[in-house]
């Protein structure tokens, strides 16, 4: 088994991005599609980051909007390595969206992302085990952990 001597900020990443006119849906918001992409972009540089190969994406856990995002606003992606296996690894990501006008920060979302280290053939590799350094590391391990489990078991049938 491999270890990890990262630090805090090697297991974690933020992106802010501008919301711009070219990323509305017909209703005049943010596209939810839009959004999904970053998404799997922030996961892929976390978790390549982390492992240091190049990254597949394995399963995104339901994604819930609960805000609308607006042109004009900030949307800020914070992402953070909260489980890893022999080859995968659990990226949760943050996403909130400020009004630059306001100030008003709202949650738009949390999603979980498991990435999937592969080589040059697309065979899975092993990477660095997590190295749990901080209380709250440890809470984000446990519950990565719990949703592993429950997508095993969907997996399953």
């Amino acid at each position: 088994m491999l270890e990890s001597n990262a630090l805090e900020n090697e297991t974690s990443i933020q992106m802010t991005v501008l919301m711009t006119p070219d990323m509305v849906n017909f209703s005049g918001k943010v596209h939810g599609g839009a959004i999904l992409k970053l998404l799997d972009q922030v996961a892929y540089v976390c978790a390549s980051r982390y492992s240091g190969h190049y990254v597949v994406t394995l399963s995104v856990d339901q994604v819930f909007f609960r805000h609308p995002i607006h042109v004009g606003e900030l949307v800020s992606f914070l992402a953070s390595i909260n489980f890893t296996g022999r080859s995968s690894m659990e990226v949760g990501i943050k996403v909130v969206s400020e009004d630059t006008k306001t100030r008003v920060v709202n949650h738009v979302l949390s999603s979980y992302i498991t990435m999937v280290a592969v080589d040059e053939n697309g065979k899975s590799v092993e990477i660095p085990q997590l190295k749990i350094t901080a209380e709250k590391q440890k809470e984000r391990y446990d519950s990565a952990l719990q949703r592993k489990k429950l997508r095993e078991q969907l997996w399953k049938k």
